[in-house]
């Protein structure tokens, strides 16, 4: 009735937005999926409660037959609270753009407050119902739900699932910004976005070439809009460049019904998650980011990591070490270790302990070798390096030869996890930037060896050592860790 009584050129204006049919059917298929994945994780939690409140309602007999009750109160309570917490985390974790990479979180998170609210009934209640769930309920949900989601995300990064699976993406902004947004998206394949085209600000450019790869201009950043409809885009990405509050808000409003998501990109990067907090007040967005800190008292707690973690891994590897130092010695004349001068916090000198991969002249060699060098910025490296021994190779090619530096470890010269321990040589070298990787102590592993090695470009390694420096936290030194074990066993640029 009111659209009725507006004039014709006013009646498109008062009515919602509607959704374009083929984003309709991306929609719908996303609720399908989320849906079959709510339901694989319904019956998966459900079935292990089921099967652990059977298994011990059978084993009770005589006296104690009245915990079967209860062990059906306590498996309800759990069920309900962990699927409860699930649905939520992993909800919170999508709208936040966690994405796919933050799909485990949500699994552990809901684990523990089901194993909370466990607790909690069995001390209202003074019941003996969290043992069972504790020993079979949660490590064998976890396990499964853990490995259905690692299955999913590899299933999807394989072949034309990689593409299918991605949001379709248009990025929006001036060349410069366009550019950096397509190589930090590139970079990090977890975000799996599939950029389709660009807006870009430049008259009569119609190819926009980023690293050997070109993404068509369609338009300017005004006609964005337009050209989300007509590509039926799930995305559009803001670019670094183009921040004008009227044109972000303008752009929001037509592309309503269009796309799904629209993303600010902005250069504030090299900053985890937990130092970055927002604040909304009228007519502006706070954005708060905490400063790194380097005091005593925070690394006290990763000194105490590394002295754990040294005195456990010496252990085998003292049972190893003469087995691989015969090798080493029945390969090459020499000695089984090397030892070489390298900086350490603060700019300390400290002598690096290895397992020799190298003959014992390869320091004498290194000259007639310069021309050969195939190391990013001031690293000198090859990969066919007649330097190094047979022996040599393959310790280099599993990180064998870094063992011995967890006696560094336990000395207090090197930490676990850190950035790559440079050569003075390396250090003269440096510019204003990348003194700040000598902020902490340098690592046997890192982000540096567990991204690529020795196949990253110079500005990608220090990029990667000044993050670690400025977001390192014990769950990150952990989670490096594990990582290692799988680059050991999947080495890349190791050479």
């Amino acid at each position: 009735m009111i659209a009725a009584a507006l004039p014709l050129e006013f009646e498109a204006s008062v009515r919602a937005p509607r959704v374009l049919p083929l984003l309709e059917q991306r929609l719908a298929w996303l609720r399908r999926r989320r849906a079959w994945t709510g339901t694989i994780d319904v019956a998966v939690i459900v079935a292990a409660s089921a099967a652990t409140t059977a298994v011990a309602g059978a084993a009770a007999s005589g006296e104690v037959a009245a915990l079967r009750p209860q062990l059906l109160i306590g498996s309800a309570a759990l069920v309900a609270v962990w699927i409860g917490a699930l649905f939520a985390l992993r909800r919170a974790a999508y709208r936040h753009g966690a994405g796919r990479r933050m799909e485990l979180l949500p699994v552990l998170h809901s684990a523990v407050l089901a194993l909370a609210a466990l607790a909690l009934t069995a001390g209202l209640t003074d019941w003996s119902v969290v043992q069972p769930h504790v020993v079979v309920t949660l490590p064998v949900a976890v396990t499964a739900l853990v490995s259905a989601r690692l299955l999913r995300q590899v299933w999807r990064s394989h072949g034309h699932n990689a593409v299918a699976f991605a949001p379709r993406t248009l990025i929006v902004g001036d060349r410069v910004g366009i550019e950096h947004t397509i190589r930090s998206l590139r970079l990090d394949g977890r975000l799996g976005h599939n950029v389709v085209g660009t807006a870009l600000g430049d008259d009569g450019v119609t190819e926009l070439a980023v690293d050997h790869l070109t993404y068509p201009v369609l338009g300017s950043p005004g006609q964005a809009a337009r050209i989300a409809r007509e590509l039926c885009v799930d995305t559009v990405i803001i670019a670094a460049g183009t921040d004008d509050p009227d044109f972000v808000r303008r752009l929001s409003w037509s592309l309503e019904g269009a796309a799904t998501d629209l993303v600010l990109a902005t250069r504030l990067t090299d900053v985890s998650r937990s130092r970055i907090a927002f604040e909304r007040t009228n007519g502006l967005a706070l954005t708060h980011v905490s400063l790194p800190r380097f005091d005593r008292s925070s690394m006290r707690s990763k000194r105490a990591l590394d002295v754990v973690v040294a005195l456990v891994a010496l252990v085998p590897i003292a049972m190893i070490t003469p087995i691989i130092a015969l090798l080493i010695r029945m390969d090459t004349p020499g000695g089984a270790f090397f030892r070489q001068q390298r900086i350490g916090r603060d700019g300390r000198e400290f002598g690096i302990l290895k397992f020799r991969t190298m003959v014992t002249t390869a320091e004498a060699d290194r000259s007639a070798l310069e021309a050969l060098n195939e190391g990013a910025g001031p690293l000198f490296k090859m990969k066919a390096d007649p330097r190094v021994t047979r022996v040599g190779a393959v310790l280099r090619r599993f990180s064998l030869d870094e063992l011995p530096q967890f006696w560094n470890v336990l000395k207090g010269d090197m930490s676990v996890v850190g950035p790559r321990p440079p050569l003075p040589t390396e250090v003269s070298d440096y510019d204003g930037t990348v003194f700040r990787r000598l902020y902490v102590q340098p690592g046997i592993t890192g982000l540096w060896q567990v991204s690529g090695r020795s196949d990253l470009t110079w500005e990608q390694s220090v990029r990667l050592d000044l993050h670690y420096v400025e977001n390192w936290s014990l769950s990150t030194d952990l989670g490096i860790i594990a990582r290692t074990a799988g680059a050991m066993v999947r080495p890349k640029g190791a050479y």
